[in-house]
């Protein structure tokens, strides 16, 4: 299925990734001056690339830290005329081979989603990322996610999740449901299992017993997402 991306005839149009940028940008709420100084540059920077087409194109390195951000692959932010640049190449034969196109950069966030007492998160620009194969992701349904990669801090989640451990959470999945998610609760993260409570209510459930469950009124919670996959050692 073609994504708004995608020309029916599959062909990139020559400005398709400043229409790209233009569009993730819209839909994360980002402005193009703070993107500018994510990216190390001055407030109009992205706004004459966009608009008036200067710089004709984007610096590798931009396009890398802006594909990090939003969660896709740099080839989307790649305008027709722009020649593939594979970040992959003399990392071993194996990953040379594969299209840049069969990876998706998640970002890793320096956040810390508490699962006891909460952590406060201010800074929310990714400092690296995770590769995933697109493949894979499509395989257990996460292709049109809105993913990043954050911390689990505490103990509260054990044994499901460990101090430490790296998770993916789904900001796209922001309705109030069952299952485990990261919360905002007065500028804390925190990582909860949820359950519905009384009409107006919200019950916020940890894994370790010997924390007890919480329960909120909807309108003081935030859900940042839902938590689809952890990494951890073993």
């Amino acid at each position: 299925m073609n994504t708004a991306s995608d020309h029916q005839d599959g062909v990139r149009t020559p400005d398709q990734g400043r229409a790209e940028l233009l569009r993730l940008a819209g839909e994360h709420n980002a402005s193009l001056s703070a993107l500018s100084r994510l990216i190390g540059r001055n407030n109009s920077y992205l706004q004459q690339y966009v608009r008036k087409g200067s710089p004709r194109k984007l610096e590798e390195e931009d396009r890398h830290v802006l594909a990090q951000f939003f969660g896709v692959p740099e080839s989307l932010l790649r305008d027709a005329e722009e020649k593939s640049f594979d970040r992959a190449a003399g990392n071993g034969a194996a990953l040379a081979k594969l299209p840049r196109e069969g990876w998706v950069d998640i970002p890793r966030l320096p956040l810390g989603a508490s699962a006891g007492p909460g952590a406060f998160g201010a800074n929310e620009a990714p400092f690296d990322s995770f590769r995933f194969s697109a493949d894979w992701l499509r395989r257990n349904g996460l292709a049109n996610a809105r993913l990043s990669a954050i911390a689990v801090q505490g103990d509260s989640m054990v044994p499901v999740l460990s101090d430490g451990d790296e998770i993916l959470v789904d900001t796209a999945q922001t309705a109030l449901r069952d299952g485990i998610h990261v919360v905002r609760l007065d500028d804390m993260l925190m990582v909860k299992r949820l359950a519905q409570g009384k009409p107006g209510r919200i019950t916020l459930l940890s894994e370790n017993p010997v924390y007890p469950p919480v329960e909120i009124s909807t309108e003081d919670l935030t859900i940042v997402g839902r938590v689809v996959w952890k990494s951890g050692r073993l």
